[in-house]
Parts: C-alpha cells; sequence; structure tokens
C-alpha cells in the first residue's frame, strides 16, 4: 500500500493564522462573471421565444402559407435549433473552449435577428422568403453553439473545491433558472404585442436590441472569466484505446502487483483518476 502523504505548506504569517476571510479573494470567477452569464442567457431565451412563439402567425398572415406548412416549417426549425448543439458542443469541448464558442455564436445569432428584422421591414417582397428563411437557419446555427456552452461555462466560474463557491454554485442555479423564466416570459407578452399591434419590424427589432446588449455584457467579463482549455476530440481517445488494447493483447506482466496500469492517469483540462481495485 503506498502511504505517502504530500508535504503540508506551512504559513508562517501570523496575520493569517485562523483567519481564512483574511485570504485574498480571486479575481476571476464567482458570482462577479457569473451575473454577466446569466444577462446573456435571459437574452437568449428572449430572443428565442420571441420569435418561435408567434413565428407560425407572420407564416401564415405574412408569408401567405397554408396552416400545414407553416406548421412544418417552424417544427422543421424547431429540431434543426435542438440538433445542432451536438455538433455545437462537440467544436467547444474539443478544439475552440466553451468561451470562443459562445462568443462566436453570440455573434452569429445577433446577425441571424438583424437579418430576420431587415427581412420584415426593407427587403423587396419577392425576396422576402427567401431571406426570411435563411435568417431562421443562421440563428439555428447560433442556436447550436449557444446553448450546450453557456451554463456549462457559468459552472466553470465556481470553484467546487472552495466550499464559499461550492455553496454560491448552488444558489447560481436556481437563479439561472429564474433567468431563464424571466426572459421567455416577458418574450411572449411583451414582443408577441407588439408583433400584433405595432409590426413585426418592431417585435423583431427589440430582440436584436435585446442580442446586441447581451452581447455588450458579455465582452464586459472577458478578463473575469475562468476559461477551460479545450480537452480535444474525445473521438481521438477513444480510438487511442483500441489501439493501446490491440498492441497490448499480449501482455501480461504487472508492476508492484498493481497489474499493466499502475500510475494515476490524468485528462488533459480534469481531474486525476484515483485507483480502483475494478477491471485490473
Amino acid at each position: 500500500m503506498d502511504t505517502s502523504v504530500a508535504p503540508v505548506a506551512i504559513d508562517n504569517d501570523p496575520s493569517n493564522s485562523g483567519n481564512l476571510s483574511s485570504r485574498k479573494k480571486p479575481s476571476t470567477g464567482g458570482w462577479n462573471t457569473a451575473v454577466f452569464i446569466i444577462f446573456v442567457e435571459m437574452a437568449e431565451r428572449f430572443a428565442f421565444y420571441g420569435l418561435a412563439g408567434n413565428l407560425i402567425t407572420y407564416l401564415t398572415n405574412d408569408l401567405g402559407e397554408p396552416m400545414s406548412t407553416a406548421a412544418k416549417h417552424v417544427n422543421t426549425w424547431v429540431g434543426v435549433s435542438a440538433i445542432f448543439p451536438l455538433l455545437g458542443a462537440f467544436i467547444a469541448d474539443s478544439y475552440l473552449g466553451r468561451f470562443k464558442t459562445i462568443l462566436a455564436s453570440s455573434v452569429i445569432y445577433f446577425s441571424g435577428m438583424v437579418l430576420l428584422t431587415l427581412s420584415v421591414s426593407v427587403i423587396p417582397l419577392h425576396y422576402r422568403k427567401v431571406v426570411f428563411f435563411t435568417a431562421l437557419y443562421v440563428l439555428a446555427i447560433g442556436e447550436g453553439g449557444h446553448r450546450p456552452c453557456v451554463q456549462t461555462f457559468a459552472a466553470d466560474q465556481f470553484d467546487e473545491n472552495d466550499p464559499q463557491e461550492k455553496a454560491a454554485k448552488s444558489s447560481f442555479f436556481n437563479w439561472w433558472y429564474v433567468g431563464i423564466i424571466t426572459g421567455a416570459s416577458i418574450a411572449i407578452v411583451v414582443v408577441i404585442y407588439l408583433q400584433d399591434n405595432v409590426s413585426w419590424a418592431a417585435g423583431f427589432g427589440v430582440l436584436s436590441v435585446s442580442l446586441a446588449a447581451a452581447l455588450a455584457v458579455f465582452l464586459a467579463g472577458i478578463k473575469r472569466y475562468r476559461k477551460q482549455r479545450p480537452t480535444g476530440s474525445p473521438f481521438t481517445m477513444l480510438a487511442q484505446v483500441f489501439v493501446a488494447a490491440a498492441k497490448k493483447r499480449r501482455v501480461s506482466e504487472t508492476h508492484g502487483g498493481r497489474g499493466i496500469c499502475y500510475e494515476d492517469v490524468r485528462i488533459r483540462g480534469s481531474h486525476n483518476l484515483t485507483r480502483t481495485d475494478q477491471l485490473r
């Protein structure tokens, strides 16, 4: 049995003795950055429900589509918006990282909403339908990068090894869902009222302004975020397991009675995997 114990660092400063509150708080992460991310998520939910909540009305009343065709188009768009996060999550975890993926998707999302606003206002009628659907699927691409990363990126701002931040993390998720419900509720009440009683340009314009404000807020905290590095493609690591297993299929040596794999395993960007008696 390995009985080695890591040395403990001793603080000889009497001013810090028994006084945890005297330790300097980290300048990054925590609630100082999580508030920014909650605002970004509120704006995104506000925009999504402000568009999806009344989309079928625009397709039938203004673009003249039959109800069945309009319903098919709405369901297709919602389905594509739900599938793209699979690709967005893969890109974020493997190559770009969550921060860059959120930033890129926010720019795409804002661009799609601006194009959507233009399509219902200044675009000529004979081009309006093409531009409108192009803008819808630009929004779906932005949704694909935003949805799988924002909540995880917010959780990265809290250190699980710090008791205070661990407690704050639990509180954060309560406020996170309050923000989602607030954004969606305001969109359904306010934006749909503007679309039905003022104009579609006014309704979509409000959504564009909210996304621009969210992007500005997100950039305001750029120096304070805790950013996790991408870990590389999971398919590469999976392939390495099969290659290693194939190469060592005839190996029977042991090291100190622990079997072939006897060292702590560290995956980039994560904690050590502790030893176990299973799968020796």
